[in-house]
């Protein structure tokens, strides 16, 4: 491996490790609590089955927008909290208030702005935890680390996810009167605003950060091609991808097609700006830095966009199309008010828990399954399986079975919160580690974009407002990511 560090970073125990990443057990605890009952909430408040894409539009657009900007920020931070931590703690807090009001909105945009706050909120946290594995962990740790978390992803999601429906058994109301959001989601959002902030907290109190000059000594990633930017390309391209928004958006207003397929056309317009914005900003600016690094993007980097793109729109597909699948195939019911639909809402609970708990499990074995069969190998694997899981979900017997494809989506969730870092960190420099993760959010957040403009689309002229011929398709485009992770080159160390 190219080295460029004058001494090895220690490894650390694994209690260290633990330490580190027990901070993602409260990030996932809103994060779930938030992908298994935000729909339900929206539909509670009036929102329509096919507009449901939109109101969720606040994920991935916080992601897009907040992740880059904090990692930047965060490379450059160094306070008496370190370089990451300060980050941790600040969405924490705002997280945790957006989770605390969420469910007592009084009206669906209230409930969507809420939205926005949380996940801004949790993608502050989210990201600058991304790099702080690579800046504390040595390269033959990293699948560790990342497998670290995923197990904190796995254990939190799934008691967040299980809330609702042990709140009912404990003799919490789960239903109330239209337009009202029942106890037990009530109850399960405040108990989640507590686990959040207490679990950051720990993180934050309980490990130490490398000063910068100590991660400069440390780094041994080979380092970046950093040609100059070719201004004249950058202004080509940029008025190729402002006139294809343009037509994107015109096209759509003289088809009257839904608005909500705007946002593609807007997606390319926006990114044809920025290109033709490097004529006029400044070069040391931190716009016109971002950009330049996404342009020196590593291999590794492009390549896993496409793997990310495929995983990442099958993922959103059935967190918003699960509960209306799962109630209306093995429930019999799309009335929100009625005991057959919540019934049903609350097994989605349970489902997601179950995944996330299969996830926990999975998290112990990928470190053995990186040794054994490379992170490449495990990958196919894995998400392949989540294909299967995901596909089979409108097919089963009865929603007991249901259990058997949530392993399958289970395993896919832990190799994909784990594998994809730990095959990008070890091509990323120290001093850049922050920003490309950053970045490495936009191949998260794009496929989501995507989702949201089209799926419902999709579901209304395509599917015929059948939800469940949306989850086959998500488990079809994992299939396609397992494919096209064949393509990522492997890393030297990842033992």
């Amino acid at each position: 491996m190219h080295t460029t560090g004058t001494t090895a970073k220690p490894q650390l125990s694994f209690w260290q490790i633990w330490n580190m990443c027990f901070g993602f057990l409260g990030i996932q605890f809103g994060f779930a609590l938030q992908n298994a009952n935000v729909s339900r909430i929206f539909q509670t408040l009036g929102a329509e089955m096919d507009s449901l894409p939109g109101l969720w539009i606040a994920a991935p657009l916080t992601g897009l927008l907040v992740q880059p900007v904090i990692g930047y920020l965060s490379d450059r931070t160094w306070t008496g909290l370190g370089r990451r931590r300060p980050y941790f703690l600040a969405g924490a807090l705002l997280a945790s208030l957006a989770l605390l009001f969420m469910p007592d909105s009084p009206t669906l945009w209230i409930a969507a702005g809420l939205l926005w706050v949380l996940d801004a909120s949790i993608n502050v946290s989210m990201e600058p935890f991304r790099a702080f594995v690579g800046d504390q962990l040595p390269v033959s740790q990293r699948a560790k680390g990342y497998a670290m978390q995923s197990f904190f992803i796995g254990i939190g999601s799934v008691v967040a996810s299980l809330l609702p429906w042990l709140l009912e058994k404990w003799g919490v109301a789960n239903t109330a009167g239209p337009g009202e959001v029942p106890d037990t989601v009530r109850y399960a959002f405040y108990a989640g605003a507590g686990v959040l902030l207490g679990a950051i907290a720990w993180t934050v109190l309980r490990t130490r950060e490398y000063p910068p000059e100590a991660l400069q000594a440390f780094d041994q990633a080979p380092p970046l091609d950093r040609a100059p930017l070719d201004q004249a390309r950058a202004t080509r391209f940029g008025l190729l991808w402002l006139l294809l928004g343009g037509l994107g958006l015109a096209g759509v207003a003289w088809q009257g097609l839904p608005r909500e397929l705007y946002l593609l056309g807007a997606l390319l317009a926006a990114y044809g700006v920025a290109l033709l914005a490097l004529n006029v900003v400044g070069r040391d600016n931190g716009f016109a830095q971002v950009m330049h690094d996404i342009y020196a993007m590593p291999t590794a980097m492009r390549r896993l966009a496409v793997v990310q793109f495929f995983s990442w729109f099958a993922l959103f597909a059935m967190w918003i199309y699960t509960t209306a699948t799962v109630t209306s195939v093995y429930y019999g019911s799309t009335d929100t008010a009625s005991a057959a639909y919540n019934t049903g809402a609350n097994w989605v609970g349970v489902l997601f828990a179950a995944y996330n708990g299969f996830a926990a499990l999975a998290a112990i074995a990928i470190p053995w399954m990186a040794r054994r069969f490379g992170l490449r190998g495990s990958h196919l694997v894995n998400v392949s399986l989540g294909g299967l899981g995901l596909a089979s979900i409108p097919f089963l017997p009865d929603e007991n079975w249901l259990l058997l494809s949530m392993a399958g989506v289970g395993i896919a969730w832990a190799s994909i919160l784990s594998l994809p870092y730990a095959l990008l960190s070890d091509s990323l420099p120290a001093r850049k580690m922050g920003v490309y993760m950053g970045i490495f959010n936009f191949f998260i957040v794009i496929p989501q974009l995507v989702a949201v403009a089209t799926l419902g689309y999709i579901l209304k002229h395509v599917f015929a407002d059948d939800p469940a011929k949306i989850l086959v398709l998500g488990g079809a485009s994992l299939l396609v990511a397992g494919a096209c992770v064949l393509r990522v080159p492997e890393p030297v160390a990842h033992a």
